[in-house]
This record gives structure tokens, sequence and C-alpha cells, in this order.
């Protein structure tokens, strides 16, 4: 019987001071002893590189510092220095499982079209304490062919994903022209030439804090559209129109509730959902909104 495949673990971290001793620590605690941890420490200016240390006496952690180059600029040189023949992903500040790995790489064994495996995430905040997650506001997550639900939006909890070595030999790293949506535009490329797993378990722990780049919904938007543009451009027969319709309309509309929620610029929202209704006239979400919207808008209730 062969032995279990090397997991390459890649932590990217930027001042993560008061969570990467934790985030390290879960990564090492797995069940599934057959990994490598690269610690790519981009610039940090807090101490962190002194959290690292102590776990530097495991060979299977490796650190690797570089002048800040951006979250991008970090994964991809951690992929760089891997040697597995699996990459998972751990942001400094999140949390493994302890079974993560020993519920997601024995799939790959039997399901030889499969390049990634992923599955739910729990979440914690600031300080560690648990979340509840709302399950009912959870996107579909399909296995398979995903191409066209993944353009609609993307329901891959990062640091779940486990994914083949060779999808990155083939199809490239992440692409360093962005910033934000890194990971989407990476799943949108891998999933055109393989299949996704969904395991139905919580296999990491995400952290909510007010600091995080996700916060910002509008470069996350901004990176959005271009992201959608240029995949739509190299593939441009990836999609069927009415797939590609309906993904700009739930971006429009889902960008439109969040200028609503988060800057009141109500009559900006409103011109996002009309044209969320011009690209697709029966769209249920951008219809539901607009009342929400005008409510809002009169002061009547909040979104």
């Amino acid at each position: 019987m062969s032995s279990p495949g090397l997991v390459s673990v890649i932590m990217a971290a930027y001042n993560a001071r008061p969570y990467i001793a934790q985030a390290i620590r879960s990564v090492l605690s797995q069940q599934y002893r057959n990994l490598e941890l690269l610690v790519v420490d981009d610039g940090s200016t807090d101490g962190t590189p002194e959290e690292v240390a102590p776990f530097l006496r495991d060979p299977r952690v490796h650190y690797h510092y570089q002048p800040n180059g951006g979250q991008t600029a970090a994964k991809n040189a951690g992929l760089r220095h891997s040697r597995g023949e699996f990459i998972a992903f751990c942001d400094a500040d999140d949390m493994w499982l302890p079974h993560k790995l020993v519920a997601q790489i024995p799939p790959f064994a039997y399901r030889p079209r499969v390049g990634v495996v992923y599955s739910r995430t729990a979440l914690m905040d600031e300080s560690g304490r648990h979340l509840p997650v709302d399950l009912t506001d959870e996107p579909p997550r399909p296995s398979g062919r995903v191409t066209a639900a993944l353009f609609r939006v993307n329901f891959v909890p990062f640091g779940t994903a486990v994914a083949r070595r060779r999808c990155f030999d083939e199809l490239g790293p992440f692409d360093e022209r962005y910033r934000m949506g890194i990971d989407w535009e990476l799943w949108l490329r891998f999933s055109r030439h393989y299949d996704f797993l969904f395991i139905d378990d919580e296999t990491a722990v995400y952290r909510v804090w007010p600091g995080q780049m996700s916060k910002n919904w509008t470069g996350r938007y901004e990176h959005a559209f271009r992201i959608m543009n240029e995949f739509l451009a190299r593939y441009p027969d990836a999609l069927p129109p009415h797939a590609v319709a309906e993904a700009w309309a739930h971006s429009y509309t889902q960008r439109a509730r969040l200028r609503a929620a988060t800057s009141q610029d109500y009559r900006a929202a409103l011109a996002d959902v009309g044209r969320a209704l011009r690209l697709q006239p029966t769209s249920l979400f951008a219809w539901k909104s607009v009342p929400a919207l005008v409510l809002a808008a009169a002061g009547v209730r909040r979104l």
C-alpha cells in the first residue's frame, strides 16, 4: 500500500503576531501527519518572526521571509518552496480542525478527475470565540464540473480547499495582477479542467475581525468584475449566455445591498439593481431587493 501523499500547507503572514501561533498549532495537530508547513512572512514588523521561531524545532515547519509584496506574492512564494503532492492553505489568522486532512485527502485516491476538495467552514470572532453559522444563508456547494455555479458566486471557503499540485503545475499559480479575489480567479481556472468535490463537514475555522481585507467591499467588487470580464475574454465559450447573465445580475444585486447597508448610497444601489434586471429580468433576488432598498432609503426598515 502506498504511503499517503505529502501535503504542503502554505501560510502567508503579515503582522499576524496575535494569531499565528494558534494557526500553526492547528496545522501541526492534524491527525494526518505527512505534511509540511511553509510560513511566508510578507514583511511583518510586529514580532511575527518571534512567534514563529519556537515552532521551527519541528522539521515540518519552514519559515521564509520576503519584503512586503502582498498576499498574492506571498502565497506564490509558498508554492515555489513547496514539495507536496497536494497543496492547502491556512491563513495566519485562521485555524484548521484536527480531522481536516484525514477527511479530505483520501477522496483524491479514487477520484482521479477531482482537482480540488473543499468543505464548509466554522466561524470565530477576533478573540477566538465560536460564532454561529446561518446555514440558510449559505450558497449551494456543488461537486463535479462547477464552472457555471462558481462564476456566479465563490462558494469555496479558501481555508478549506485542498488541491492537487498538478493543477498548479498545469494551470499556473495565483495571478499577481490581483490583490483580492485571488482564490476565486484560481478556482475558476481550475474548474475548466478538473472536478471539484464538496465534503459536507466543517474542517477549518475562519476568523471574523475588523481589520481583514474582506471588509473592503468596494475593492472586492472592483476585483470581482475584472476577474469576471477577463475570464470571459479568456474562455468565451466556457458558459452559456443565461449563466453569464445570471452571474452578472447576482453580482450587481449583491453590490447594491452592500452599498445600501454600508454607505447608505441608495441611488447607486438602485442603479445596480436596475443593471441586474436589465441583464436578467426574471431575477427574483433583484426584484426582492427593490422594496427592501426603497424602505431602507425612506428610513422605514434597515437592510
